[in-house]
């Protein structure tokens, strides 16, 4: 997952699921961590929210519920119809300083507040108790800041004159990043009672179907081998040794998608309208325009990533995919085989205290800092990592909010993915801390960056461990599964980058059919696995679970950005003489104080240049040459 956006503006996003998980914890109270058995063989820990609050009847919440209430009337009362005014006098430049850090203040306890529910509720989504603690919290919320939309309304209509006059103020200064960075989007603004309407009906619009995504996926069961198993389980069945297995659960999954496909086809359309009739207001003119806004990147450097990858399907996807098949002696693999261990791969489950080990010696010999941040997440009980029914699918980290500390949440069950899952988790979490000192309307990073540490993490964990590896089979096994998570995070998430494409495009001149989104599925799926897969039926229906294009619209492509960005900042890595790793910490420091062309210039990066992605995008066909030479 990436950086949370303002807490009175946005929801925090997910990290791609292309293995998605599932699971529940009973964590009403989190006075104390607790730990369960994995199919690991270890001991995992379950995260402890009471750095945030002791449990959903705690005082604490009342409290801070209530005085989110006095904070937001009070702000308007003081400053709303005022702005433009005060700011124009001499001494303008403190005074909207000191508004802004008011509504900081406001957005810190905002984002303490929904953090809390959003991820208690991330631990059991089918609770009714947490259910409506989470539901009843983001109604207060969202009441509570209908009283402070004027602010960045007004803010945006001071004149540009004035608002370069007023940033003189030493005070208001520190904050140009956020106003700069607010003031992009002022074409794109409503009358005030408009933008009320569009935040309160929110709760009832696409909040209100994001949660029905969210308890439906979790509540789904699939049947195999005479048991009944949530989604995390089932698809994790897609990468047992067993065919036979890996069979079952490719049609069990088809079999409850398929039985629920109205529901999901339902909360689809209707998200796509619903965002459709907020781009036409707004004035967007291309569908995925409103993302490129919030992530601060340009609509032609997107289009040039996704080009470049499209174009390099044959050499990526394609390729190994066929070279994949001839491991397994075919000519074709079924969908439900395109993850399967190799069949040369080691067979052992690796134990948690491993993967901890691995990650932390990985990100120590590359930056003790770095480690020591990293090392934090397991000794302070910043992480939950069980396998649980009801618990919510993939991965993320959580920043919560600058004055406490993020929060991790993975699906571990011992694969070679899931030590890089907590590298890729791991890495944003060190992200988030670092940028945290920035305070709440800064630290959060654009999605351009956002994945940058994430995917680092993963790379230096891979390289340490491909490092270590003395057995040539195991060497490979290595370089495939690296190989295989690069394509999906490039290659898979352009696919899922140009499904949503086609899918608001063409909803905008009616309702699709669950069919018709199944062939846009299968069009897309078909152009980027390439000839070697072979798409049996059912799989069709497989669109239905991703949670990206329900909770983040669009926001796939950040993955593809930034590997293919850590691909090339790697390689200056591997040539830069010291000092890199002090570089790196402060561009993860910036938070989002710089736009992402200024923090890539001290590393000589610039991802408006055409070549630039087919760079990144040569290291993943670069190890599939080595895949082809090792045979």
């Amino acid at each position: 997952m990436a950086s949370r956006p303002s807490a009175l503006r946005k929801s925090a996003s997910r990290r791609k699921t292309v293995k998605a998980k599932t699971s529940t914890a009973k964590t009403k109270a989190n006075s104390k961590p607790r730990a369960k058995a994995a199919s690991a063989g270890a001991k995992l820990p379950e995260w402890n929210l009471t750095d945030l609050y002791s449990g959903i009847d705690a005082p604490e919440v009342t409290r801070d519920l209530d005085r989110m209430d006095a904070e937001c009337i009070a702000f308007e009362a003081d400053y709303k119809g005022k702005l433009a005014e005060e700011t124009a006098k001499p001494e303008g430049g403190v005074w909207l300083a000191q508004a802004v850090m008011r509504y900081e203040a406001i957005d810190d306890l905002a984002g303490r507040l929904g953090s809390y529910a959003g991820l208690i509720h991330a631990g059991d989504s089918v609770d009714p108790a947490i259910s409506k603690f989470y539901g009843d919290v983001s109604e207060r919320l969202t009441a509570a800041s209908l009283h402070l939309l004027f602010f960045a309304l007004e803010l945006n209509r001071i004149d540009d004159a004035v608002i370069e006059r007023a940033m003189q103020a030493p005070e208001l200064a520190y904050y140009r990043p956020w106003i700069e960075d607010s003031r992009k989007d002022k074409p794109y603004q409503l009358e005030d009672r408009i933008e009320q309407l569009f935040h309160e009906k929110s709760v009832s619009g696409y909040s209100a179907w994001n949660r029905l995504f969210d308890q439906t996926i979790s509540s789904l069961r699939f049947k195999l081998g005479g048991k009944e198993l949530a989604i995390e389980p089932t698809l994790n069945m897609l990468q047992d040794r067993s065919p036979e297995k890996r069979k079952a659960a490719g049609q069990a999954l088809a079999k409850t998608f398929k039985a629920n496909e109205r529901t999901f086809a339902l909360i689809t359309n209707t998200l796509a309208k619903d965002k459709d009739i907020s781009d036409r207001w707004r004035g967007f003119q291309d569908v995925a325009d409103s993302r490129h806004l919030a992530n601060r990147v340009e609509r032609e450097v997107v289009d040039a990533l996704v080009a470049s990858v499209r174009a390099a399907y044959p050499r990526l996807s394609h390729r190994y995919y066929a070279l994949k098949a001839g491991w397994f002696k075919k000519k074709r693999l079924a969908h439900w085989d395109r993850n399967a261990p190799l069949p040369f791969a080691a067979n052992a489950s690796i134990p948690w205290q491993d993967a901890r080990k691995m990650v932390l010696t990985a990100y120590g010999a590359f930056s003790p800092e770095m480690a020591r941040i990293a090392e934090r997440f397991f000794t302070e009980h910043w992480i939950d990592a069980p396998v649980r029914p009801g618990k919510a699918p993939g991965a993320f980290s959580h920043p919560t909010t600058p004055s406490a500390h993020p929060y991790v949440l993975m699906n571990y069950q011992g694969k070679p993915r899931d030590v890089m899952t907590l590298a890729h988790e791991l890495g944003h979490g060190v992200h988030q801390v670092l940028a945290a000192k920035n305070g709440a309307l800064m630290a959060p990073t654009p999605l351009t960056l956002a994945e940058t540490a994430s995917v680092f993490g993963e790379m230096l964990t891979f390289k340490r461990l491909l490092s270590e590896t003395k057995n040539a089979k195991q060497r490979q096994a290595l370089l495939a599964g690296k190989v295989e998570d690069m394509i999906n995070t490039v290659v898979r998430q352009i696919a899922f980058y140009s499904f949503e494409r086609a899918i608001h495009t063409e909803r905008r001149n009616g309702e699709l059919t669950a069919e018709r989104i199944g062939e846009i599925w299968l069009s897309v799926q078909g152009e980027s696995l390439g000839p070697a897969i072979e798409i049996k039926p059912g799989y069709e229906s497989f669109w239905m679970y991703i949670p990206h294009f329900i909770h983040s619209p669009f926001y796939v492509y950040a993955y593809a950005f930034g590997d293919c960005l850590v691909n090339s900042l790697y390689a200056v890595y591997e040539h830069a003489a010291s000092g890199f790793a002090e570089r790196y910490l402060e561009m993860l420091s910036a938070g989002g104080t710089k736009h992402y062309s200024e923090l890539l210039k001290p590393f000589g990066l610039d991802a408006k240049d055409p070549k630039f992605w087919d760079g990144g995008l040569s290291v993943i066909a670069g190890m599939i040459d080595e895949l082809e030479a090792m045979g």
